[in-house]
């Protein structure tokens, strides 16, 4: 498995709730990373990313794996 070469970490936080969220991006040679990330956070899908993050954090309820007893 390769990675991505130039790929770049960006940290965007919610304009309202402060909610914290990291973005990856390859930029082009010239463009502002200042501007990129104040795009990407106003077109960011805030509400399919706070739904994922309670599906991956979701605690399961009910039957549960048993040990087998000896």
């Amino acid at each position: 498995m390769s990675a991505i070469p130039n790929v770049r970490r960006f940290r965007i936080a919610h304009p309202e709730t402060g909610q914290v969220a990291t973005i990856m991006a390859v930029l082009p040679k010239g463009t502002d990373p200042d501007v990129y990330v104040a795009d990407a956070t106003k077109r960011f899908d805030w509400k399919g990313w706070q739904e994922a993050q309670q599906k991956q954090f979701k605690i399961r309820v009910g039957q549960q794996k048993q040990k087998k007893a000896k």
